[in-house]
């Protein structure tokens, strides 16, 4: 490990490893630190279509098929009383390679990208944590801190530091930049099953998005290889872990009251225990400043509904980096130049976040919608495969708001 880089990312996730890729690809001393052992184990295992265009670009996609992951074809519904919408089918939408999309192992799936960026030049270490960002009187930053495997801590220059440090959000909280979403305070109880029933056909590795009787909670199915399947329950992070027992007698009630999962457990397994996360949903006031740009969760995180999390991520990562080589050749490290690409991102992403919000209202329904507006099925599957980055979204979104009006309006009558 040298004592000066031109560029140093902090964090091995998705955003941090296509960064390094990007950085090193491009002629940049890059340095990848992760404070854990690399394969480690990381919840998010569903991708979007759209992920196929930034792995692309990391020309990663042919390594992604020789995985062996599940794939990903299809996103379905199922409501509180157990009745399942007809599959969105991605090849409908597009009939390209691109429309399929994996169901990943994270922990293999990280690491593919590790080595990535490895073997495009980048210095790649795990069991590296950071201790802090340095800062010069100016307030542009100028290198790291940090403490390797055996513990030494050194110090490390840096004309750029990227912040991929994911939920811990180091910069962002370190700067006071960390906003929650008031609107989004969820939490997340979620373990592994072997040999749930899946989808037929096309539909076998679907995401399949499952409410509760109570509509105040939803379960995430992702089936993953090997006859393993993901299964997480999402609700309001006071309804899921304030005053109620442990998390798996929690877990159990409100599967008691998921008709669309009962079925598919009947012969299941469950694998090891229980996990948890609360409050995941946030977003930073500021992107980027003088010598640091923040890049996948530790700029934001929406909400698990729609699987966004990764592609994001990679996005971000693809985006900042190619800001970086260029900021480097023509010698402008200035947040303008270092986030030059966080307002468009930005906008797409908005798209994602009103579909989240419209998901957790009483008043929405998706079948009711495509009943109401068919015509809008394929923008609807233009969001749901990520392919954001546009503005014909509006119109939907338009219409969506006078529905929800209208059955507010019925409710209340």
């Amino acid at each position: 490990m040298k004592s000066a880089y031109d560029c140093v990312v902090i964090g091995a996730g998705p955003g941090g490893g296509a960064t390094a890729s990007i950085t090193a690809e491009g002629g940049l001393s890059t340095l990848l630190i992760e404070r854990e052992h690399v394969p480690r184990f990381h919840v998010g295992e569903s991708l979007m279509p759209e992920t196929y265009w930034p792995l692309q670009r990391l020309q990663l996609n042919e390594k992604v098929k020789e995985s062996g992951w599940q794939v990903k074809k299809s996103v379905q519904f199922v409501s509180g009383n157990g009745k399942e919408s007809a599959p969105f089918f991605f090849r409908k939408h597009d009939e390209r390679e691109c429309a399929d999309t994996w169901q990943v192992e994270r922990s293999e799936f990280d690491k593919m990208l590790f080595d990535r960026a490895a073997e495009l030049g980048a210095e790649c270490y795990d069991e590296t944590r950071l201790s802090d960002v340095m800062f010069d009187e100016s307030g542009r930053a100028i290198g790291v801190s940090v403490r390797d495997r055996d513990g030494n801590v050194r110090q490390i220059n840096a004309k750029v530091v990227v912040d991929a440090t994911g939920q811990q959000s180091f910069l962002a909280n370190k700067l006071g930049l960390k906003k929650v979403n008031p609107d989004l305070k969820k939490a997340a109880i979620w373990g592994y099953y072997r040999d749930a029933i899946r989808g037929d056909g096309d539909n076998e590795g679907a995401t399949i998005i499952m409410q509760t009787e109570s509509k105040k909670s939803w379960f995430w199915f992702i089936p993953l290889s090997r006859g393993i399947t993901s299964i997480g329950c999402v609700g309001d992070n006071d309804y899921l872990l304030k005053g109620r027992g442990p998390q798996e007698q929690t877990y159990q009630e409100e599967l008691a009251i998921c008709p669309g999962l009962q079925s598919r457990l009947k012969d299941a397994t469950q694998l090891g225990g229980l996990r948890t996360a609360k409050e995941f949903s946030y977003m930073s006031t500021q992107h980027a400043g003088d010598g640091w740009v923040l890049v996948g969760d530790a700029l934001g995180f929406i909400d698990p509904v729609y699987s966004s999390g990764v592609y994001f991520a990679l996005e971000m990562g693809v985006r900042a980096g190619d800001a970086i080589v260029e900021g480097i050749r023509k010698n402008d490290l200035s947040g303008a130049q270092l986030g030059c690409w966080t307002e468009d991102f930005l906008e797409g992403a908005l798209w994602v976040r009103k579909l989240v919000h419209a998901f957790y209202s009483d008043e929405f329904s998706i079948g009711r919608f495509m009943k109401e507006h068919p015509e809008h099925r394929s923008c609807l599957t233009d969001v749901l495969i990520g392919r954001v980055f546009h503005d014909g979204a509006r119109q939907m979104f338009d219409d969506m708001e006078k529905s929800m009006e209208k059955a507010r309006t019925a409710m209340a009558s």
